[in-house]
């Protein structure tokens, strides 16, 4: 591996503190030394040019990334390299694909088609979560940290019944905790408007919690609601931060749908109370309005007990329709975070079946209009004839509540993009330049070293990743050369896969994996483990 120089650059560390002017030498994939500028003699190192004005910072961290196949199928994974990103979590909303079985996998393989896709003929040949790291350590471009899914254990263990767990299910449920845990995991997602991880009660949260805390992990929950009752699902998770002392990380921290309009500083001020109370509390956001999941995760819980094929029999039944569509528009749909579905905000991003393309980019009530039919039968069409796999966009967002909760002392940014469909979000391409522009140069919202900080070093810490996202001596270097002046975002929801401009490297583990702007097929990146000292393995 050649020594790198970086030579008389802007340094922003990752600690929030003010930019410096130095050299920064890289030598067998990690920060060898960090000093005055011109001082490091250059010796057998290759200089890297920069162009003038460009800062040096430590990698993006992506606190919550939907790549768990996307880095196996597209292992160079352009959308995210290409936005300075060079440490992912995955396994997130409490549906991923480790550990399973063949029932369960079939199971995950269909609910989130429309996350992942389902690639025909794809080798899902590992079964626990360390067989997964292994697989991602065959060849992947970014690094990556695994988050155990409660909802993939709780389909394990329980089925898709919508039902209480029994004792000896929650100690089963338990024990794969552990043991994920033991293999490297970093700590447990939910998704807790998801099915069938939405049936958990708190009770059997907060065991699982309990095992989070003892490995010093932390609970990352997709709550039960970002609408109707958001700040009682919000508080249900501090309460059980507060009663287990599992570290909590609330991930994508909205406030959405008009109900919550303006309420981004109640949520703040419970969050500032339950720190002060002493629980230990972080949180990600992405920097866009709309949010974006699965047509069919806007059914209600007991339209999904069973399973996505005891869903799609629902459908065919007239009073089962007739159930569901009081729900959806009249009494609120817990899928839909207990408000009732505004067709208009529902916009079509990508479809499984190709002939269904002409929806994309169209909201549900501009497809019934054309057709003079009611939006509710445009729902079940499309998730009949899709098979569960339609993707969409929901423009359910506020400024102000963004603009707030991106100042929080815990915040850390996460894209939450999906990169499958024909017009994913853009937020899967541009999150993180969008920060950088919008946010910072733009808006004046955070300050550039203090921006820096709540995408690199702050995450790190949350990860317990002591060696990363810092510019230090001895530290891995993921690294990322950006112009703040240029820097920006240039995916749009018409037009979403586009390569952000302004990054000019990107290094992952001291390796080229962007150079000049042009992704270089390098795959440095492994899995991040915690060992049982809770620290990354080497």
């Amino acid at each position: 591996m050649t020594d790198l120089l970086f030579r008389d650059i802007d340094i922003v560390d990752g600690t929030g503190d003010p930019r410096v002017r130095g050299d920064v030498l890289i030598r067998g994939g990690r920060i060898a030394e960090v000093a005055a500028p011109a001082s490091i003699d250059t010796g057998t190192a290759r200089v890297v040019p920069a162009h003038p004005g460009s800062v040096l910072s430590p990698g993006f961290i992506d606190m919550h990334a939907h790549s768990d196949l996307h880095l196996l199928t597209h292992p160079d994974h352009f959308p995210k390299i290409t936005q300075g990103v060079t440490t992912e979590v995955i396994g997130q909303d409490g549906l991923s694909y480790a550990p399973i079985d063949d029932a369960a996998l079939a199971v995950v393989r269909k609910q989130i088609a429309g996350w992942n896709g389902n690639p025909a003929g794809f080798d899902f040949s590992w079964r626990t979560v360390g067989q997964y790291l292994d697989r991602l350590d065959q060849g992947i471009t970014p690094n990556a940290a695994y988050l155990v899914p409660q909802g993939t254990l709780r389909l394990l263990v329980v089925g898709t019944e919508q039902r209480p767990a029994t004792t000896a299910e929650i100690d089963r449920m338990c024990a794969l905790l552990a043991q994920g845990l033991d293999e490297g995991a970093v700590g447990m997602s939910s998704g807790l408007t998801y099915t069938p991880g939405m049936y958990a009660d708190t009770g059997e949260l907060a065991a699982l919690c309990a095992v989070v805390a003892s490995y010093g992990g932390f609970y990352a929950p997709h709550t039960r609601s970002y609408g109707a009752g958001a700040l009682e699902a919000y508080a249900e998770m501090m309460g059980l931060a507060k009663v287990t002392g599992c570290a909590l990380h609330l991930t994508h921290a909205t406030m959405n749908f008009g109900v919550n309009r303006g309420r981004a500083p109640e949520f703040l001020a419970m969050v500032a109370q339950a720190r002060a109370d002493g629980c230990d509390i972080t949180l990600d956001t992405y920097p866009y309005l709309p949010g974006s999941t699965t047509l069919s995760a806007l059914l209600p819980s007991w339209a999904m007990s069973g399973g996505p094929d005891a869903a799609l029999a629902r459908l065919d039944d007239a009073a089962e329709r007739a159930r569901i569509t009081a729900d959806v528009n009249v009494n609120g749909s817990d899928g839909c975070h207990g408000v009732t579905v505004e067709w208009e905000t529902i916009q079509i991003s990508g479809v499984g079946d190709d002939a269904l393309a002409g929806y994309v980019g169209r909201t549900v009530a501009q497809i019934a209009d054309a057709a003079h039919r009611a939006p509710v039968e445009v729902f079940f069409e499309l998730l009949r004839r899709d098979q569960l796999a339609t993707t969409i966009l929901q423009h359910v967002g506020h400024e102000e509540n963004v603009r707030a909760i991106m100042v929080d002392a815990g915040h850390m940014g996460g894209s939450d993009g999906l990169l499958v469909g024909a017009r994913p979000h853009p937020r899967a391409w541009g999150t993180f330049p969008r920060y950088l522009s919008r946010y910072v140069r733009e808006l004046g919202v955070l300050g550039l070293e203090e921006c820096v900080h709540h995408l690199t070093g702050r995450p790190a810490a949350r990860l317990r990743l002591a060696e990363r996202g810092l510019i230090r001596p001895g530290h891995a270097a993921d690294l990322v050369v950006f112009d703040p002046a240029t820097i920006h975002d240039t995916a749009t929801f018409d037009d979403p896969r586009q390569q952000a401009q302004g990054i000019q490297h990107v290094l992952v583990n001291g390796e080229f994996a962007l150079e000049n702007g042009s992704a270089t097929g390098v795959r440095a990146g492994r899995a991040l483990r915690l060992d049982a000292t809770r620290e990354e393995t080497r």
